[in-house]
Order: C-alpha cells, then sequence, then structure tokens
C-alpha cells in the first residue's frame, strides 16, 4: 500500500484504486461511480460526508487517484472546487449530503455557474423510496439546482452511473463553463452492478467563423476612427492571451479589462488601458463616449452589463466569442465572430497586420493610477487600502496569485491591482458572494503547491463567513498569506449609504481578536499596526512555510476613493 506525504500531518495512506476494489465485497454502484471520477481525471473532491453519502466515500477511500479533502462547510467545499476549476481548466468536484448539506452547497454552486468556472458537483439523497412522501431531510435536490446549473440529474438506475458522469464532466467544461450535479439515492448507489465501463472523454471539435465574416469584422476596425478592445474572462478560460498580445502588438489597438479579464495584458503594456467594472466611473461619459467601435473579446454579459458602457445602445459592437451572445437590447453585434477564441484573434490579426489604423488619443491612465495609488511613506493607521496595495504587489512576482473576496477591497483589487498574467487573480464576480475568499485561496495553494505565492485579501465581514474553514488551511498544511483587512463594518454598503443618504446604518459589528484566533487554529498569526510594519510583516509571513493570517487595520473612509474619475485625472496630467 502506497503511502502519500500530506504537507503539515502524518503520512496518510492511499488505498487501492477504486476500480481494483476487494474481491471481500461485489462491486457496487458507488465503485463505478469513482472509477468514471477516476477516468475524468478528479484529483479532489472537496466536501463533507453524510450517511447517505457513506458508499461513496468508502469508494473514495479506495482510489488511489483522488483525495477526498474534508471541509467544515459544504459552501467551502464548492468555493475550492470552483477555485480549482478556474486554474487548471478542468472540472472541480464537490460533495454534500441530502438537504442541509446540499443547500450549504447551493451558493458556491452558483458561483461557478456565472462565473463560468467548470465544477461538479454531488449530492446524496434518501433511498429512491421514500421521494414520493414527507421524508427525513429530504427535499427536491434536482429542482432546487435547476435555476444554478447548466445541466443536472438524478441518477435513477446504476445502469446510467457512466452516463451520468461523463455528460456531467463534459456539460461543465463546454463553453460557456459552469455548474453541473448529480443526486446520488442512496440505495442507488448501495446497488451491485454487473461490470459495466466508465465512457471515454472525447476531444469536443472546435468551431470557427468563417471566411467572410472575418473579413467584415477587419473592414469595420479599419474603417473605425476611435475602435477599442473591451476583453473579458473568456480569454481568461481559452488561454487565448498570447493572442491577444499579439493583435495589440501588431495593430496598436488598445485594451480595456473586465474585473475577471485582468492579466490577459500586462497591466504595465502601453496597449492596456485600465480595469472597467465599476459604475461610479464615469466610462460611458469619458473614454466609451468617445469610441466609435468597442470590439468584445471572451466577454461575459455577467461581468458588466452593457448598459453601464453602451447606455443608449447604440454603440457599434464586434463580438468575438466562443457561443453566440446573449440577448440584450444594449449589446446588439454588428458582426459575431463565433469560435476558438485563439484561433478567431489569429486569423483577425492576419486580416488586420499591416493596416494603418487610427491613432487613439489616449489620455495618460497609467500615470493617473500612480497618481491614485500615491500615497507616499506614510506610518499611518488604520493603514489606507492604496498602501497596502502597492506593498503587497512589490513582494508578488507576475505569476504569483492574489485572491480577493467580496466587499470594498474586491472593487480596490479590481481597479487597482496591477496583473500582468492571466488567471492571476481571483475573484467572485457575477454572484459576488462573500466568503469566497479563503476557501478559494486554500484550492489555489494545493493547487500551485509552493510554486507559486498565493494571498488572500479578505474583509472582516466575509473571513468570518467560512472562518472554520482555517482548520482545512492548517490540516493542508500549503504556503498562504491571508491578509484580513479589518474596519469592524461592511464597508462597500457603507460607501453606497453614505452617498444616497449621508449616514450609515446596521453595518458596524465586532471582532475577535484575528492574532489570537489564528493561533487558536494552530496558524501563524501577525498584526500589522502602522504603515510603516507592513513590508516587514508581509515578508515574514510569505517566508513561513504554512498559512499566515495577518491583521490589518484599514481606513475604511477611503472606500469613497473607489469613485475617483480617472477620465478626469488623466487630462490633468498632459503636461
Amino acid at each position: 500500500m502506497k503511502t502519500q506525504s500530506t504537507p503539515g500531518g502524518p503520512p496518510v495512506a492511499a488505498a487501492p484504486t477504486a476500480s481494483a476494489a476487494s474481491h471481500a465485497r461485489p462491486l457496487i454502484a458507488a465503485d463505478q461511480f469513482v472509477a468514471c471520477l477516476e477516468n475524468e481525471g478528479v484529483e479532489y473532491v472537496f466536501g463533507i460526508p453524510g450517511e447517505e453519502t457513506l458508499d461513496l466515500n468508502e469508494a473514495l477511500e479506495r482510489s488511489a487517484q483522488i483525495t477526498f479533502v474534508p471541509t467544515r462547510h459544504e459552501q467551502g467545499a464548492a468555493f475550492m472546487a470552483e477555485a480549482y476549476g478556474r486554474l487548471t481548466g478542468r472540472a472541480g468536484v464537490c460533495l454534500a449530503t441530502l438537504g442541509p448539506g446540499a443547500t450549504n452547497l447551493a451558493t458556491g454552486i452558483a458561483d461557478a455557474n456565472l462565473d463560468h468556472a467548470p465544477l461538479v458537483a454531488i449530492t446524496g439523497q434518501v433511498d429512491l423510496s421514500g421521494m414520493h412522501k414527507e421524508t427525513h431531510q429530504f427535499i427536491d435536490t434536482v429542482e432546487m439546482m435547476q435555476p444554478m446549473t447548466k445541466w443536472n440529474a438524478r441518477v435513477h438506475d446504476p445502469r446510467t452511473v457512466a452516463e451520468a458522469v461523463r455528460k456531467a464532466f463534459s456539460v461543465a467544461t463546454a463553453e460557456k463553463p459552469g455548474a453541473t450535479h448529480l443526486e446520488l439515492p442512496a440505495d442507488v448507489m448501495a446497488s451491485p452492478v454487473l461490470g459495466g465501463r466508465c465512457l471515454q472523454r472525447t476531444p469536443q471539435p472546435g468551431s470557427e467563423p468563417d471566411d467572410e465574416t472575418l473579413r467584415v469584422a477587419a473592414a469595420l476596425i479599419r474603417q473605425a476612427r476611435r475602435p477599442v478592445l473591451l476583453v473579458g474572462h473568456g480569454v481568461v478560460r481559452q488561454g487565448a492571451a498570447p493572442a491577444l498580445r499579439e493583435l495589440c502588438r501588431q495593430t496598436g489597438l488598445h485594451v480595456i479589462t473586465t474585473f475577471m479579464g485582468k492579466g490577459v495584458l500586462d497591466s504595465g503594456d502601453e496597449h492596456f488601458l485600465f480595469t472597467a467594472g465599476l459604475n461610479a466611473q464615469n466610462y460611458p461619459a469619458g473614454f466609451f463616449g468617445r469610441a466609435d467601435l468597442v470590439v468584445c473579446i471572451g466577454y461575459d454579459l455577467v461581468e458588466w452589463a452593457p448598459s453601464a458602457w453602451n447606455p443608449a445602445g447604440d454603440r457599434r459592437i464586434i463580438c468575438i466569442d466562443t457561443v453566440p451572445p446573449d440577448i440584450d437590447a444594449h449589446y446588439v453585434p454588428e458582426v459575431e465572430l463565433v469560435g476558438d477564441l485563439t484561433h478567431s484573434i489569429a486569423q483577425l490579426t492576419l486580416l488586420l497586420a499591416g493596416s494603418s489604423l487610427p491613432a487613439l488619443e489616449v489620455p495618460p491612465y497609467h500615470r493617473a493610477f500612480e497618481v491614485a495609488l500615491d500615497v507616499g511613506d506614510d506610518d499611518d493607521a488604520p493603514l489606507k487600502p492604496q498602501r497596502v496595495l502597492r506593498d503587497l504587489r512589490e513582494l508578488m512576482a507576475a505569476d504569483d496569485i492574489l485572491v480577493s473576496d467580496v466587499g470594498a477591497h474586491k472593487l480596490w483589487v479590481a481597479r487597482f491591482w496591477d496583473a500582468a498574467e492571466p488567471n492571476t487573480v481571483l475573484m467572485s464576480n457575477g454572484f459576488a458572494a462573500m466568503g469566497f475568499g479563503l476557501p478559494a485561496a486554500i484550492a489555489a495553494a494545493l493547487t500551485v503547491r509552493g510554486r507559486h505565492k498565493v494571498a488572500a485579501i479578505v474583509g472582516d465581514g466575509g473571513f468570518l463567513m467560512n472562518v472554520g474553514e482555517l482548520e482545512t488551511a492548517q490540516r493542508l498544511g500549503h504556503p498562504l498569506v491571508v491578509l484580513i483587512w479589518r474596519d469592524g463594518s461592511y464597508g462597500l454598503i457603507e460607501m453606497h449609504q453614505r452617498r444616497q443618504f449621508g449616514h450609515v446604518t446596521g453595518t458596524r459589528f465586532g471582532n475577535p481578536d484575528f492574532v489570537a484566533l489564528a493561533q487558536a487554529f494552530g496558524l501563524r498569526g501577525l498584526r500589522v499596526e502602522r504603515a510603516g510594519q507592513l513590508t516587514p510583516v508581509l515578508r515574514e509571513a510569505f517566508a513561513a512555510r504554512g498559512p499566515v493570517i495577518v491583521d490589518i487595520p484599514i481606513d475604511y473612509r477611503e472606500n469613497d476613493k473607489l469613485g475617483i474619475d480617472l477620465w478626469q485625472l488623466a487630462p490633468d496630467l498632459r503636461g
């Protein structure tokens, strides 16, 4: 029997593969289910076992390929699976039992679906014979999951296991990716199976836009006086950033990214303008008001509503995406290039290379960002968000990973974090679920296994929503730095309340001693009291061999600067 070394813990026995279950008992559907998971290349299943998943968890225990990662809450398991899916491009897998286990899983499933992360959720269920009547912990989980998944089904017959698993993974990873769900009744999983095989994965054939449509798109770009590229998460998912960068180099076109598209172009590149998505910014009246053609590449409408950048619905648009766009009165493309993004971008580059495209008058946005972030070397307490981002960025390499929870800090990260590579900034955007940060960072650290630094920025509100996962972080033991921005409030809501009503209400709360809390979980806890201590403390945290919690008091009044209008600021810097 092989052993696997678990960082931060004792050696764990690796049992024989599920497909070679002990001859002491007959093969059951749960064994075949796990064998099919192995066939899909699954490495980890994140979750919490239950009475109705006993056979499945026993089969997972016998797998030499799959590691079951017990979490402290089902929501954390789903967020971990989502982050794994984003970073690897393969479906992350999470597991819960029926009833409350399934409902706890739902938030992370919905989050993955709206942010187009591949995820397969598995839930247990009562025996088939108990589904027609009032039964302990029973709700119709399949019905509940319907609006938050691409596809979901109940495995009602052991003969359908192979088909169900193959379809769940195929649908989850197909463009645009998302969440799928399989419900496993306990008696079905305990049923004997008479052989059977798992279905083989087959490559999905790629589609390509036709030559005439490409020529029309190229002609529209040549005719435009002020074209701009709006680039979204699809370019990250498809690994199309190199093709995008070559398009910019060959044509001089400038790029605006969504929050989820950060890093597709190095923020220091001359063709990068800014990250958009905060409605407080004056984009339509400023830059977008001047652009006469918006070329949307890999842009998901959920990332940033078209009405925010095309309020009159009259902007000329080219859509380059993997599937036809959704219907929206503010998003009506003249041309749609549907297919593999790398191919579409490369073909467009060939048609545009050597063309004399109009020179776009671009205000000095890079300088405007420097001015907006410049807080000098003050020794303030509490700290300004700008100072934390600047000092943290200096300590992290281009390919290190930053995870953001949801709150005002997410807007600071989305707007001002200098991303140089794709898939190095993870956040919950479409569903905007608080509590995402810590579990997602744990999964990121598990995935990169020390090859890159992993840091998470979380608010004190969102952090405590899944604080139990600190034990998961301690058990897994991978290096991870969690920066808690402590302001004792739901700061983003306060910002909106002050703007709308001139006062705040229902947003303030108390906090535990986060350093002592980290120590109670067996982790290292560090505290920053003044700005001058930040860099030394962060250096110490990154040098640690396991997870570290850093408590940072934040000046929430700085959140009012999130709406600073770079369009207004940039022209003042021309001289």
